[in-house]
């Protein structure tokens, strides 16, 4: 049952990231990336009320707990994750790997992206040659 309703909790957060990421192109237009940075500090906001709120505690059910945070959440935004995971990590006084993970996260997160582009323009040319 706990993963049809991630699965549901999924196709909820995916749609409303997808609406508000066109409701932020037509509202603002395309010069910057209004509507993700929208998502994801929503996303980072919810997540963390909604842990502090719940977790742990009998207010609300264990599958509506993970469906909520895992589901509607984690496909509205991963940065919202990040973010908790952080948050986590410096308040339990592990510095060095809060700081090594948004780190890594951030810059790593950059160095695959420009890795996955550069050998995806690779396998193009290699497909016109051929």
């Amino acid at each position: 049952m706990i993963y049809f309703l991630v699965g549901l909790g999924g196709v909820a957060g995916s749609l409303c990231r997808y609406l508000l990421s066109v409701m932020a192109v037509e509202i603002w237009g395309k010069d910057f990336p209004y509507g993700t940075l929208m998502i994801n500090l929503t996303g980072a906001f919810l997540l963390g009320f909604i842990t502090n709120q719940f977790s742990g505690s009998n207010k609300l059910h264990p599958y509506l707990y993970t469906a909520l945070t895992t589901g509607v959440i984690g496909s509205y935004t991963t940065f919202s994750t990040l973010c908790l995971e952080t948050v986590h990590l410096l308040e339990t006084g592990k510095y060095i790997f809060g700081l090594l993970y948004v780190g890594v996260s951030f810059f790593g997160g950059l160095l695959v992206v420009r890795t996955g582009m550069t050998l995806s323009e690779r396998a193009k040319r290699l497909r016109r040659v051929l």
